[in-house]
């Protein structure tokens, strides 16, 4: 988190996307497991800016649905005429702070670092501009706006690629579509602004020609990092955001200590945390809130989505997790499920092929292959045979099933719920148990094992007499 600056921020959030193809507003694809439009407010939101006005159009009513609760104010810009019309739409919300400078940014460069913001809102106060732009240089510009210099280092200009000439065609300076303002001065060019193309569209890069006409002094400060002005406008410019941004995640995990083994194949959420000497795996999916204690082990080829796992845990080959809670030296997998509201403890395991459902497995205690678990209170040191089934589901309610400390359950065992296995109880292999166990006790619930001596010999006899009678006198 940035130190907090005197500043408000509009983000331009309005647009369709038509070059992504979708039905979807262009800021709610999802990128890094959030959508596009929060890795921008994160970045806002880290300088410490107030208050942050996101303006939208397309789909607004799922933008704003998306991030509520997020201490953000929205504007509608209908229909959307440029990213100049886009601000007029916050004109009054940025009233309000005459005197907190405007941070004005597209909504769709995920790649820009709060640590830029600052820096830029730095320089803007240092320099006393009415205006401070941030600008990179790339090697090829193609179609950005390149920003032309007076001698002195101060913006002369902003000019489109259709627009510039020959000469500032060879500039490498572009905009990137990310401005400090002065409240006033930029409320005052707002009234002034008038659509100047043949789509009848307002510019926010017109702003800063208006700036200059009317005497005020207008800065750019260069940042580091081409990538940050980035914008994107398809899905491939979202996927090679994706893979900055898990290259930028995985690069700072590892350098507070985490075990990385294949940066290229690891994803990790914005959102997720992971402690020093845990390891990843190649092709580890971490999301959403999910946290990894030191010394835990992940992957590979696991999902954990909203979970936490704990100190020392191992969560093996193709598991997917989601919601759930992993205690410390517990281990899960390979081939295991394990859904929300389940919790694993201390040193308990769940092997491979199982699923738990909304199931305490207590310390030490073990399903170590082929089960299902679901609605299930299953007590410490308690074994799980292969093939067992907690029948938790009778067509229309859900039923627990208590499986006390110690208890073991032989394998294939349906257990019908509602019911409770007291502590040390046995089950015995193969059992439909319907009825409650007492502790220490073993229980039976299946057929009696009949045996009948030379069944099989007789049954062939049989089949060969019924041929020889059935086969009459047809020819060859």
């Amino acid at each position: 988190m940035n130190p907090p600056h005197d500043a408000q921020a509009v983000i331009l959030a309005a647009g369709k996307g038509t070059r992504m193809r979708s039905a979807r507003a262009k800021v709610l694809h999802p990128l890094l497991g959030v959508p596009l439009l929060d890795h921008v407010v994160r970045a806002v939101q880290s300088v410490g800016v107030d208050p942050i006005t996101v303006v939208v159009g397309h789909q607004a009513e799922a933008v704003e649905t998306a991030f509520r609760g997020r201490g953000l104010g929205f504007v509608r810009q209908d229909p959307p005429l440029g990213t100049g019309h886009a601000v007029q739409a916050a004109r009054e919300r940025l009233a309000v702070y005459p005197t907190r400078t405007v941070l004005v940014i597209n909504g769709d460069v995920p790649l820009l670092r709060g640590e830029t913001l600052a820096a830029l809102l730095d320089a803007h106060r240092a320099g006393g501009a009415a205006a401070t732009l941030l600008s990179v240089e790339l090697d090829d510009p193609a179609e950005y706006g390149r920003v032309v210099r007076e001698p002195d280092g101060s913006v002369r200009a902003i000019v489109e690629n259709k627009d510039a000439s020959a000469q500032e065609k060879r500039i490498r300076e572009i905009n990137a579509g990310i401005y400090a303002f002065e409240a006033r001065p930029l409320l005052e060019a707002l009234a002034r602004l008038r659509p100047q193309n043949a789509q009848g569209e307002y510019y926010v890069t017109d702003v800063v020609g208006l700036l200059r006409k009317a005497g005020h002094r207008v800065d750019a400060v260069a940042s580091a990092d081409r990538a940050e002005a980035l914008g994107v406008n398809s899905h491939a410019e979202l996927a090679a955001a994706a893979r900055i941004l898990r290259q930028r995640r995985c690069d700072a995990l590892m350098a507070a200590g985490v075990g990385i083994e294949d940066p290229d194949t690891t994803f990790v959420g914005p959102e997720v945390e992971v402690e020093a000497d845990a390891l990843l795996h190649p092709f580890t999916v971490l999301e959403g809130r999910t946290r990894v204690a030191a010394g835990a082990v992940v992957g590979p080829f696991v999902r954990v989505v909203d979970s936490e796992i704990g100190p020392g845990a191992q969560i093996l080959d193709h598991c997917l997790l989601r919601e759930c809670v992993v205690e410390e030296g517990a281990s899960v997998g390979p081939f295991a499920h394990v859904r929300p509201e389940s919790r694993i403890g201390a040193r308990a395991k769940v092997g491979n092929f199982v699923e738990l459902k909304k199931t305490h497995l207590g310390d030490g205690a073990k399903a170590p292959h082929l089960s299902y678990i679901g609605d299930a209170t299953v007590g410490p040191g308690a074994n799980i045979g292969a093939g067992t089934i907690t029948c938790n589901y009778d067509g229309v309610d859900k039923h627990p099933t208590r499986i006390g400390a110690g208890a073991f359950v032989g394998s294939d065992t349906t257990l019908v719920a509602p019911l409770t296995i007291g502590d040390g109880a046995y089950i015995a292999a193969g059992s439909a148990i319907t009825e409650d166990v007492p502790a220490g006790a073993l229980a039976l619930g299946r057929a009696r094992q009949v045996i009948k001596k030379g069944w099989v010999e007789a049954r062939r006899q049989k089949s060969e007499a019924g041929k020889g009678t059935r086969g009459g006198s047809g020819g060859a």
